[in-house]
């Protein structure tokens, strides 16, 4: 049985007619296939600038359809992702357990894992403005107690053996691995999640919050591991020499000094890597072409290094004894500390701000009421607005003003790096749908987010014979 082809015929050029209207494109019945060894089908003529494809069936029954990369399906991507993730926390989750056997191994995850829910919260709350997506920060945590912590194992024993076989001298080597190896292996392994994060989810990465956040549940997951080894290391040292109970046990001092006192050490580190990154995404826009690329290639690597010298500060405190330790943790670990919460802090409420400069515009054009925007730029009065429509109308409506919300928020964020001179070339789409999205929920969001701005004091409260449907304390 022989193929019928279709033949290439060039565009009209000079010294051609013009197509012949005879033949029109789609034909509206398909033609029926030409006998074998008879003349070959004719080419359908182009009608018009748009022509209509009426002969084309739904997507559903395509004969033909695009063909991409294997590596550029998101399937596949994810995939690959966790497989990497699952290999890695089976190996890491292996040789803890073979240092510090099955009892310390249980013993250890069950101390380790008590400060990490306090350290997400804390970070997540930093994130409840415009919220980034779970996804990324579950990539974080997994990649930093499981991959950076392999990572960081295999590189500090394989670095403190050579240089304990160099010099002769193991007492040497061990400094010198805590003081300098650990702390450039751990804040490199640690700041491929955030430079992973940067580079493949960069719609996700637009501000220094998003840095903090990223860098804080990487270094999270980070600490929750490595305590796992210590404080199991340290069960059994107390099982060797018979002290398992009371604050003189190894594994007592050992979870006083990295859990009660120390948790935060981990996730101070890695902001600071954090932030380089979250300067280079805030940067885009604002400034000069060149001067964006350098900084864009200057500021990451600074605040890695930063974060490399404060790591090594910390682990080199411990070489001068307990006054050493307590100095610069009082002197310098914790005025750090202080001085980068408020840092993330500041950095929030400037996202605060934003939604209260960008959003009134949308309000004068009609797509919110007058006191929205200040509800809006209110944490306290968002979930005022969210109480008061499970209240009101039950807990479907209180979701929708959430979603609501952060619908909200996004088309802040979207004009005011629209502002900033990144338009992306889907703009109006995006603006588009997220109106699309506020308009179907502003029934319920719109009176739920007025009560609050008044209930809260950000709007003005009307006299109650002129308040006929906005928050009216004398109605029932």
């Amino acid at each position: 049985m022989s193929e019928s082809r279709t033949q290439h015929v060039p565009p009209p050029g000079p010294g051609t007619g013009p197509p012949r209207a005879a033949s029109s494109y789609p034909p509206h019945a398909p033609a029926a296939a030409p006998p074998a060894g008879g003349p070959a089908p004719v080419i359908p003529a182009r009608d018009g600038e748009a022509p209509v494809f009426d002969a084309v069936p739904e997507r559903a029954r395509w004969r033909y359809r695009p063909r991409r990369a294997f590596w550029r399906s998101r399937v596949v991507r994810a995939t690959a992702v966790i497989l990497v993730l699952g290999l890695c926390a089976l190996v890491i989750l292996a040789l803890v357990r073979e240092e510090t056997g099955t009892a310390g191994f249980l013993v250890g995850l069950g101390l380790a894992v008590l400060p990490v829910p306090l350290l997400l919260a804390a970070f997540r709350w930093l994130d409840r403005v415009e919220p980034g997506p779970w996804k990324n920060l579950l990539f974080a945590f997994a990649w930093g107690a499981f991959a950076a912590a392999l990572m960081s194992l295999l590189a500090n024993t394989f670095a403190i053996r050579w240089i304990a076989t160099a010099t002769a001298d193991r007492a040497s080597a061990d400094v010198l691995g805590a003081t300098v190896v650990a702390p450039v292996v751990e804040e490199t392994a640690k700041a491929c999640a955030i430079l992973l994060v940067f580079l493949f989810r960069r719609r996700d990465f637009t501000s220094l919050v998003d840095g903090v956040v990223i860098a804080g549940f990487t270094a999270t997951g980070f600490a929750f591991t490595e305590n796992i080894l210590y404080l199991g290391t340290a069960f059994g040292e107390d099982q060797e020499t018979g002290t398992t109970s009371g604050i003189a046990s190894v594994t007592a001092a050992t979870f006083f000094v990295r859990v009660v006192m120390s948790p935060f050490a981990h996730p101070l580190f890695t902001v600071c890597t954090g932030i380089g990154f979250g300067v280079a995404a805030a940067m885009a826009g604002r400034w000069r072409r060149g001067f964006r690329r350098v900084a864009r290639v200057i500021v990451p690597p600074a605040g890695l290094a930063l974060a490399m010298g404060l790591h090594a500060l910390w682990n080199g405190s411990t070489t001068f004894g307990p006054l050493g330790f307590f100095l610069v943790y009082g002197a310098f670990m914790l005025p750090v500390l202080g001085l980068l919460t408020w840092f993330a802090v500041w950095s929030r409420q400037r996202e605060l701000r934003t939604v209260a400069a960008e959003l009134p515009a949308y309000a004068a054009a009609g797509w919110l009421a007058p006191d929205e925007p200040p509800a809006l730029s209110s944490m306290r009065a968002r979930g005022v607005a969210r109480g008061y429509a499970a209240r009101t109308f039950g807990r479907p409506a209180s979701r929708a003003v959430g979603e609501y919300e952060a619908f909200a928020t996004s088309l802040a964020f979207l004009r005011y790096r629209s502002r900033r001179g990144l338009v992306a070339p889907d703009f109006t789409a995006r603006e588009q749908e997220l109106l699309h999205h506020m308009w179907q929920r502003r029934q319920v969001a719109g009176p739920a987010l007025t009560y609050a701005a008044r209930a809260t004091g950000r709007a003005w409260t009307p006299p109650p014979h002129r308040d006929y449907t906005g928050y009216n304390p004398y109605r029932a």
